[in-house]
């Protein structure tokens, strides 16, 4: 069953307004759906099913940020499709995406839950991590909600917060480890690799006829990977090949505009168009000149040795 998607309270009430029971809901952006994030879905997931009730999520487009402090906003580490379709993937039944704008955001907390929770989702149950804030000026907290929850009918869980190596998964942690290109720590907290998808788009052509052949990745995602050669995965056309990939400005071709090109293992075929999928495994080096192309194609082809052995010796050890 896939998620259904609703944009307003009005989508909702003409979807839902008819069914008898409510909703078990958590509140939130969801940024990159990691490890905590599936911690909270996955206890709604179990409340819900417990209670006959539809599990649900309430999110927001744009991010808050966009809207209050936009100077200061992060950069997405996944588009609100890639989002929803994660959130969708782990089961839940229902998202309300509501549109955040200066009026949501002048919502003091008592108005914010009897619109959104209690008049349209009409919750029973609210599972929110910790640091939870709502309404105006985010003076909402955990302690408020539960206490309009005994006033208005539904409980309140706090999920614990999860930890990878001793850190607290967050949005915010695995977007520093980006930009330092720690890929592989990034995974731990997401618990799957990071992702870039697009669209292939059509490159010079200057690294197929001097180096070795690539497909180019166009994204609207907004974070980048920093700059340098990673092992790979890329999925096209439902099929999964190992790879290596270069994000950078290509700096031994004069390059200034920043690009996402990858070649992929035990593929051939020339694509200008279609589908595709890049996940970062591990960072294999930093993106330098070189002195030739030449000296760049015999780089490379040491990348791409290196990228194969790393993904054998990650068969090994997922075999082990």
């Amino acid at each position: 069953m896939s998620i259904a998607i609703l944009h307003s309270t009005e989508e909702w009430a003409q979807r839902f307004g008819d069914r008898g029971k409510g909703t078990a809901a958590t509140i939130g952006n969801f940024d990159g759906v990691h490890l905590g994030h599936q911690k909270i879905l996955r206890n709604l997931l179990d409340r819900a099913r417990s209670a006959d009730l539809t599990s649900a999520v309430l999110t927001f487009h744009p991010h808050p940020a966009r809207v209050l402090r936009p100077a200061v906003a992060p950069a997405l580490l996944e588009t609100l499709d890639q989002r929803l379709a994660a959130i969708g993937a782990l089961g839940i039944e229902a998202a309300l995406v509501a549109r955040f704008d200066m009026e949501l955001a002048k919502l003091g907390p008592e108005d914010f839950v009897r619109q959104f929770l209690v008049d349209t989702m009409r919750a029973q149950a609210v599972l929110i991590g910790g640091n939870f804030r709502f309404g105006h000026k985010q003076a909402g907290d955990a302690k408020m909600l539960a206490e309009l929850g005994q006033r208005w009918g539904f409980e309140v869980e706090i999920v614990a917060p999860v930890t990878a190596n001793g850190v607290v998964v967050s949005s915010s942690a695995i977007r520093n480890a980006l930009r330092e290109g720690k890929v592989d720590e990034a995974r731990r907290m997401l618990g799957r690799p990071f992702a870039l998808a697009g669209k292939i788009q059509v490159g010079s052509g200057q690294g197929r006829k001097l180096v070795v052949p690539t497909l180019n990745l166009a994204t609207e995602q907004e974070l980048l990977p920093k700059s340098g050669v990673y092992a790979t995965e890329a999925v096209l056309e439902g099929k999964t090949y190992y790879a290596a990939t270069n994000v950078g400005v290509r700096p031994t071709f004069d390059g200034s505009r920043m690009t996402i090109e990858s070649h992929l293992f035990d593929f051939n075929e020339t694509l200008t168009d279609g589908n595709l999928e890049i996940r970062f495994w591990h960072r294999l080096r930093d993106e330098r000149k070189f002195a030739s192309p030449a000296e760049l194609r015999e780089q490379v082809l040491r990348d791409l040795e290196q990228a194969k052995e790393y993904f054998g010796a990650s068969a090994r050890e997922a075999r082990n």
